[in-house]
């Protein structure tokens, strides 16, 4: 489905905050314009209001994607449905593109923005877009990043459903985490065997015990 791709603007407005990092992106209106990317009239609207409205949605948003990513889709719907509510959008079919070299126009459709505000129009398209993925493609491809401390939200696209981390740069710290650990894991392990060896002595006895098991010298 084409309106799945409005769920973009869900993810990009999630993402304008790191809780676990303790910062915030959206902090002004110049913030909230750059959100809309290239929707310039939409952008245009954007008045000091909108900074709090969007932070709002933002947190609803952000605790879709984190009941999703827990397997809990029956809550996930619930929390978007509730967004889709508040925010309803209207579906238009637009032609702004041509299909072939007669002119024909190339019908899709469209989220049309009459909404009373910035803030407003932002939420009721980025909720339906992700209510659009959310449908078309399952509930699990609404993920959050597994790399820490990282919790950036992403839309899972991998034809196995099998993406973990919002991009290449967190599965590659992730990785080398992964990796140094099972280093560390191999050497504390080494070092465990190499103390029992030295306590046991090369029969598996302790010193003690192979002491008083072996012959006398004087007999």
């Amino acid at each position: 489905m084409e309106l799945a791709y409005y769920s973009d603007l869900a993810v990009r407005l999630v993402n304008s905050e790191e809780p676990s990092r303790g910062t915030d992106t959206l902090t002004s209106v110049e913030a909230v314009r750059a959100l809309f990317g290239e929707s310039q009239q939409a952008a245009r609207r954007t008045t000091d209001a909108d900074v709090t409205r969007l932070r709002s949605v933002r947190a609803r948003l952000r605790a879709v994607f984190e009941a999703a990513a827990g397997g809990d889709e029956v809550l996930a719907v619930d929390l978007l449905n509730a967004l889709l509510i508040e925010f309803p959008v209207s579906p238009q079919i637009s032609g702004h593109e041509t299909r072939d070299e007669d002119g024909r126009p190339d019908w899709h459709m469209h989220i049309a923005d009459y909404a009373a505000n910035a803030g407003a129009g932002y939420a009721a398209t980025a909720s339906m877009g992700l209510a659009f993925h959310l449908t078309e493609l399952g509930a699990d491809r609404l993920g959050i990043c597994e790399a820490s401390p990282c919790r950036n939200a992403y839309l899972d696209t991998s034809t196995n459903r099998s993406r973990r981390y919002c991009s290449d740069r967190c599965a590659t710290r992730a990785n080398v985490a992964a990796y140094r650990a099972r280093k560390r894991l191999d050497a504390e392990r080494s070092a465990a065997e190499r103390s029992r060896r030295q306590d046991h002595g090369p029969t598996g006895l302790t010193a003690d015990a192979a002491q008083e098991t072996s012959p006398a010298m004087d007999r």
